[in-house]
């Protein structure tokens, strides 16, 4: 959920102004067994930052959808180059037996996203696909949205989310440049999960 928050902050055009150098390009998560290389060109967002950027996107969603969205995640990593370009990873605990079926779930927070995005953005075109992506060998579902501004601006997110056991990892790219938006993609890409 906190890529979805952050993600509701750019596209209500909150500014990310604190940022530190990440001079550490090599991202290693023993839980997942997962190594990604990230983008030199990209920096760590704060922590306190993301705090506040994350409270406004849970704001945001709750008053769209009439709702109160709670958050479990915890954030691996999140870096940027500037205001709509942004790379962040999270997992949080998912267990069927308690929270119901992962796909349903999903798609009824897919929905809540979109909701939130057309009812709190006048003038936006926005489109939206579903599709399944092999990263690594591994199938994860992927949740595309692009959205067109009044002035002809698009901007694009991606979410790619799975179920490791009991434990829902999701990686969300936000981009508005496209050379920016391909590196983050690469990196992606060429992560690799351990068996």
């Amino acid at each position: 959920m906190k890529s979805i928050f952050f993600l509701l902050c750019l596209l209500a055009g909150v500014q990310v102004c604190t940022a530190q150098t990440n001079p550490k390009k090599e991202f290693y998560s023993a839980a997942f067994n997962w190594s990604i290389t990230l983008p030199d060109n990209f920096v760590s967002i704060d922590s306190a930052e993301m705090a506040r950027l994350e409270s406004k996107g849970a704001a945001v969603m709750d008053k769209a959808n009439n709702t109160k969205v709670e958050n479990h995640a915890t954030l691996l990593f999140s870096v940027k180059t500037d205001l709509m370009n942004h790379i962040d990873c999270s997992y949080q605990p998912f267990n069927p037996a308690v929270d119901g079926d992962y796909l349903e779930t999903k798609q009824a927070i897919n929905n809540m996203l979109y909701k939130t995005i057309t009812t709190q953005l006048q003038g936006v075109k926005v489109d939206t696909t579903t599709r399944i992506e092999k990263i690594s060998n591994l199938e994860f579902n992927t949740f595309v949205t692009t959205v067109t501004y009044p002035n002809k601006m698009v901007l694009h997110s991606l979410m790619y989310y799975r179920l490791f056991g009991k434990r829902e990892f999701s990686l969300n790219i936000v981009y508005k440049e496209e050379e920016k938006g391909q590196q983050m993609l690469n990196a992606w890409k060429g992560s690799k999960f351990g068996k």
